[in-house]
């Protein structure tokens, strides 16, 4: 599936800022710039606003991000474990080796966005809406998706061990390449999902099926 890249213009040669920047802007806005090592946790800032810019090897742990607005962003080995972004906008954003242990992403909307080779074990997306989103190389072990509404999303190369996609339809939804023990999903919304002949196996077992051979 192809997706929209962040649209940052000269990536390159953008401006090294500090986060700190960010409480001299009246809106709580970054933009246009770059941000490398910072170290920013068990902070609250509420409905900040980042707009085409690059974030490097910064930690966010346990800040509260709620109703944060995210475009044309990327993310590189950036820490958010048990941050709070519920009610969030996220598009035309990557997440590339990133941290995101426990992370609160309920309530919020995703649109073009790339999550590779990130760390999502404990992660929830409950009640979140997500079109055009691939999720690659990624953990996502008991991850909730739970009431979440898809559209043209990939898991390719994920662990989807013990997540949940209670009351979430699964329907054009490919997890054939990734890999799972157990899940959380009922039979009606595993309809029309793509899946391998080894995890048909799985679903039967999970479903109380007894193959005979």
């Amino acid at each position: 599936m192809k997706i929209e890249s962040p649209k940052i213009q000269n990536q390159d040669n953008l401006p090294l800022k500090n986060f700190t920047d960010i409480f001299y802007e009246e809106d709580l806005e970054l933009e246009m710039c770059q941000i490398n090592d910072a170290l920013f946790d068990n902070e609250v800032l509420p409905r900040a606003r980042f707009y085409k810019m690059l974030f490097k090897n910064c930690k966010f742990n346990s800040t509260d991000f709620s109703k944060i607005d995210i475009t044309d962003v990327i993310f590189e080995n950036c820490d958010f474990s048990n941050a709070k972004m519920n009610s969030s906008s996220i598009h035309r954003v990557e997440f590339k080796n990133c941290k995101l242990l426990g992370v609160d992403l309920t309530e919020s909307s995703f649109g073009n966005v790339h999550f590779q080779n990130n760390l999502l074990n404990l992660s929830g997306f409950g009640n979140s809406k997500l079109e055009k989103v691939i999720f690659q190389d990624t953990s996502l072990e008991s991850a909730d998706f739970y009431e979440c509404k898809f559209k043209k999303v990939d898991f390719t190369t994920c662990n989807i061990n013990s997540a949940s996609f209670e009351s979430t339809s699964l329907k054009g939804i490919d997890i054939s390449t990734s890999s799972f023990d157990s899940l959380t999903v009922s039979l009606s919304d595993l309809q029309g999902c793509k899946v391998s002949s080894y995890q048909a196996v799985q679903f039967a077992a999970i479903l109380g099926l007894v193959i005979a051979d």
